[in-house]
């Protein structure tokens, strides 16, 4: 992963309380486009996942209602350990560990008015006592307060998601089950709202074919804040064919359900696990090899030796009646699929299928024993 064996160096240029703006530096391209894919869609929050309707009399149909409220950031903090994923639960359908119930039940009373359904009317209801639930674990102490609440509880004064809105005599009552997962499975569980990626802003590696129509520096001007960094080429440079990407200028911002911090912190957390994970089966891989090759190579010798002198195996010589390596493997063998000419006659082959009475103790087609593979009646063939 380090390019000139120069460790890893990470400069934040910014740090707001739902973005985040830093330079990664000594790393290689394939290292930095992975871990950007990892922030965007491997870190597991909570999104609502069921939605079960029981009064819709607005202008907007269920399934238009369902996907807005699933699109709803809800705050995710410690995800991994507060929440299990539904899978992972031992509980028949979804339970105080797995799940987050919320309701919302709004109706419009005020005359010439509209009401604006938001998230704010979103609230989680206590579990239920004599719930079924699967087997107890931390979950519940590892939450901090608010989990499983819409983002704009974290903040009173801001604005928050609209799903609807409703006149009078209008009523919106629904039951939300939300649930942990990962933005593979829907983009709703992203913790991401946006993720900037950029290297060589002056492309003087030439990944990049401009389209312009009159003059390249006049209508693509490199980010200011990106070029701090960099040196500017000059028309008489020498464009160098092993030169790689080594800077790169990450720009994360999210949608509030985690903090940008905890992004990229569990960014490198899961990239870690999933490199370690490589690295093991790998070794697993190399020791089972090193391990079998020895037995691996006595049993091939063996059958070949076997196949030889008794006529067994694919590698049989002229002199045995061979298998698969016979020169004419239906005839005047003594074993394998053409081990007679003709897989009916008795007297030919000892083995395989079309084994006969000539030896009724051994092949598939024994007519003493084996699994009733067909043998030659007077009146056709019995099954």
């Amino acid at each position: 992963m380090q390019t000139d064996e120069l460790p890893p160096n990470v400069i934040i240029r910014a740090l707001e309380k739902d973005r985040v703006d830093f330079v990664l530096e000594n790393v290689d391209l394939s290292f930095a486009n992975s871990f950007r894919r990892v922030m965007m869609a491997d870190i597991p929050t909570v999104a609502i996942d069921l939605v079960e309707f029981e009064t819709n009399t607005t202008v907007l149909p269920d399934e238009f209602i369902a996907h807005r409220l699933g699109m709803v950031p809800l705050i995710s903090d410690n995800c991994e350990e507060g929440m299990r994923y539904t899978r992972d639960c031992t509980c028949l359908s979804w339970c105080q560990y797995c799940a987050i119930e919320l309701v919302l039940d709004v109706k419009c009373t005020e005359d010439n008015m509209s009401m604006d359904v938001t998230s704010k009317h979103l609230d989680v209801q206590n579990v239920q006592p004599g719930q079924p639930s699967g087997a107890e674990g931390d979950e519940m102490a590892s939450r901090p307060p608010q989990f499983g609440w819409p983002v704009t509880y974290r903040e009173p004064d801001a604005e928050p998601i609209l799903i609807a809105r409703i006149r009078k005599g209008q009523a919106l009552k629904v039951r939300c089950i939300a649930k942990k997962g990962i933005a593979k499975e829907h983009s709703k569980w992203s913790p991401c709202s946006a993720v900037g990626f950029e290297y060589d802003p002056y492309n003087k590696l030439r990944h990049t074919t401009y389209w312009y129509e009159k003059s390249i520096e006049e209508e693509w001007i490199p980010n200011p804040a990106n070029t701090e960094l960099e040196t500017k080429p000059q028309p008489d440079d020498v464009f160098d064919y092993n030169a790689k990407p080594t800077r790169f200028y990450i720009d994360v911002e999210t949608d509030g359900s985690l903090g940008p911090k905890e992004v990229v912190m569990r960014g490198l957390n899961e990239l870690t696990n999933k490199l370690a994970t490589v690295v093991l089966n790998l070794k697993e891989k190399d020791n089972d090899e090193e391990d079998g090759g020895g037995v691996q190579g006595f049993q091939s010798s063996a059958v070949g030796a076997a196949g030889g002198a008794a006529g067994g195996g694919w590698g049989g010589s002229a002199g045995g009646g061979g298998g698969w390596g016979q020169s004419s493997p239906a005839r005047g063998a003594t074993s394998a699929w053409g081990g007679s000419s003709s897989p009916s006659r008795q007297g030919g082959g000892g083995g395989g299928w079309g084994g006969g009475s000539a030896s009724p103790s051994r092949g598939w087609g024994s007519s003493g024993s084996g699994w009733g593979s067909p043998s030659q009646q007077s009146n056709g063939w019995n099954v």
